[in-house]
């Protein structure tokens, strides 16, 4: 496949395939420097939606805990009824069932439901199955007190310093995974650079391989913000998760084919079906 290469001199704008091939010419520096820019936009669409979609939600709850409710020996401690519903937001609902009796079906995209001995999270596809590393039974060598005269204070002094970590862990976590990525992928991309007869050595696979996985991060962070915005459903979040990472893969293959040819590879044969003028 021969593409013409009109790769730009500057690598700047990780958007088209064009865009993501420039960056294999570029320094090292400058895809770093692109991909923290990228990292932070992510960092602040769900930072927004944490604010936005999930916060309010906690908000409502915390106000409606009685104060005599702990947390002691492993157990949670509330004295008023349960089942009871705590908070229903669009996004986030928040409800107290002690054994769990299943009787709080949730109508929110995300319901966290405490219990007894634990909490568990579900949806409206069901109860989820956390992985193994998240805890999800209550602290047995400590005492929490939960109750609004105490919580709502914490929450409040807490809530943007809480929202600031996760953004941060977001772009650290971003530019983790694009290094261990662009290491993973570098050969797959000199491989179509190879086959292809594209001017295209190791560093330059890497480089480019950084630049093909920040597509998807720009269109999974829109995707996020109109889903905080109810533009799009939860079933379209999924999609778009599931194509920001084919578009990665896409970029891969198909960037390699924007830079120029080999100066020793050899031309390419005219089309002989190609009528002469």
């Amino acid at each position: 496949m021969n593409i013409p290469a009109l790769t730009p001199k500057s690598a700047w704008l990780p958007v088209t395939p064009r865009g993501v091939a420039a960056f294999a010419l570029a320094k090292t520096s400058r895809l770093l420097f692109v991909q923290f820019v990228v990292a932070l936009l992510a960092s602040f669409a769900i930072g927004w939606f944490l604010h936005h979609a999930w916060a309010p939600s906690v908000r409502e709850a915390i106000a409606k805990i009685p104060d005599d409710a702990c947390i002691q020996s492993g157990a949670l401690s509330w004295p008023t009824n349960s089942p009871v519903l705590l908070s229903e937001g669009h996004f986030l609902g928040i409800a107290v069932d002690l054994d769990h009796s299943g009787q709080m079906t949730p109508t929110s995209h995300l319901q966290i439901e405490f219990g007894r001995s634990g909490w568990q999270a579900s949806s409206l596809l069901g109860v989820l199955d956390p992985p193994s590393w998240l805890k999800t039974t209550y602290p047995s060598d400590v005492r929490v007190a939960l109750g609004r005269s105490e919580l709502e204070p914490w929450w409040g002094a807490r809530e943007p310093f809480l929202i600031l970590i996760v953004m941060a862990g977001v772009v650290v976590w971003l530019m983790t995974t694009w290094t261990m990525l662009a290491t993973l992928y570098m050969l797959p991309v000199w491989l179509m650079g190879f086959f292809t007869n594209r001017s295209l050595g190791w560093r330059g696979s890497w480089r480019l391989a950084g630049a093909a996985l920040m597509p998807g991060a720009l269109l999974l962070s829109a995707a996020i913000v109109l889903y905080g915005l109810r533009a799009l459903d939860v079933m379209k979040l999924g999609v778009a998760f599931g194509i920001h990472l084919l578009l990665g893969w896409i970029y891969l293959f198909v960037g390699p084919l924007f830079l120029s040819r080999h100066p020793d590879a050899p031309a390419t044969a005219p089309n002989p079906f190609a009528s002469d003028k």
